[in-house]
């Protein structure tokens, strides 16, 4: 008699496209482990990230604007989440893996730094090894949770999160979706971050960008998923139409250039990359403030001191990061 996890392989098997991937052609865990008798592999994937620390603090990491005053700016968990809600919509369309899908994408930014891509700069120049948040949020898995044993999760869902840059080439339909829902995810709401905090209008936005995808976020979001379903149906590939591609990469670029760039809305990032440059410094002139578990990995596993220190400020949220700066740098009579 079958249990509910084989019930629910076969029911993948008979319902999903060719081109899915299947739980149990999974290329596994580099620890093999008994397999649970309710869950298919990559859902068990998905629930252990959803479980892990590192998740919960992209509650309190920037996603592009940093530290905002308001409630209803992204943080990098909401960005994760509407990346996941994309990527699911498109996934169940065109009968590939959601819980692939699902789970590549609420790990694909586990190992953002705290300030966004500042902080990500701001480790980059410090690390001798280079510093880039894919890997990171490789890392994290593999190696920084659960008190150094990692999540031990599958080669698909790894090689999702390792390859959702758009450099990056995932091996499977559902790390395509994973690397383009994250493009959909953050255009649309960096544009309604904007508009919200003044930077930019909607009408400020090209015509001819919005004239083809539409002129609100539910309008952009709606056809940009459309196009992606509708092209890929019945195709070993995830792609967009050159017309909707082209707009989107359009936008992209705009956004480059009068959001991410935009004085207003990155004139704290300069602070924010001074303050990871000096805490990298100070831990690496005083290593024995790091936690036991960072200690363990210089004296017993052989990483270097630098990468150490970047994990561990890495993993910081935002607030942390600055209550540890104040700690550090800022005399006691001067907090109050």
């Amino acid at each position: 008699m079958m249990n509910i996890r084989e019930e629910l392989e076969e029911r993948e098997k008979e319902y999903l496209s060719p081109y899915a991937s299947l739980s149990r052609k999974s290329k596994g865990r580099k620890r093999p482990e008994p397999e649970c008798d309710i869950r298919p592999v990559f859902q068990r994937d998905r629930d252990r990230i959803l479980h892990c620390k590192s998740f919960r603090r992209l509650k309190q990491k920037t996603q592009v604007f940093l530290l905002p005053k308001g409630d209803h700016y992204r943080t990098r968990m909401t960005h994760t989440l509407e990346v996941s809600q994309n990527a699911r919509t498109i996934a169940k369309a065109l009968r590939l893996n959601e819980e692939l899908v699902e789970a590549i994408a609420l790990g694909h930014d586990l190992g953002h730094t705290p300030f966004g891509h500042a902080g990500e700069r701001a480790l980059n120049q410090m690390c001798p090894d280079g510093f880039r948040h894919n890997e990171q949020s490789v890392r994290v898995v593999e190696i920084l949770e659960k008190q150094g044993r990692g999540l031990n999760l599958t080669w698909e869902v790894v090689d999702g999160i390792l390859n959702h840059k758009s450099s990056g080439t995932p091996h499977t339909l559902e790390g395509e979706i994973v690397r383009l829902s994250d493009k959909i995810a953050y255009i649309n709401h960096d544009i309604d971050d904007a508009v919200r905090g003044g930077i930019l209008k909607e009408e400020d936005l090209p015509a001819e960008y919005t004239d083809v995808l539409g002129h609100t976020t539910r309008m952009r979001l709606n056809t940009m998923i459309h196009d992606v379903v509708s092209h890929s149906m019945g195709q070993p590939r995830i792609v967009m139409s050159d017309e909707i591609r082209e707009a989107t990469m359009g936008l992209r670029k705009f956004l480059f250039e009068h959001v991410y760039q935009n004085p207003a809305a990155k004139g704290e990032e300069t602070k924010a990359v001074n303050m990871i440059i000096n805490l990298y410094g100070y831990y690496m002139d005083h290593i024995e403030l790091l936690p036991e578990q960072y200690l363990v990995m210089i004296t017993e596993k052989g990483e270097t001191k630098e990468r150490v220190v970047c994990d561990y400020i890495a993993g910081m949220t935002d607030s942390y990061a600055v209550k540890k700066f104040q700690e550090y740098f800022i005399p006691e009579s001067w907090k109050n």
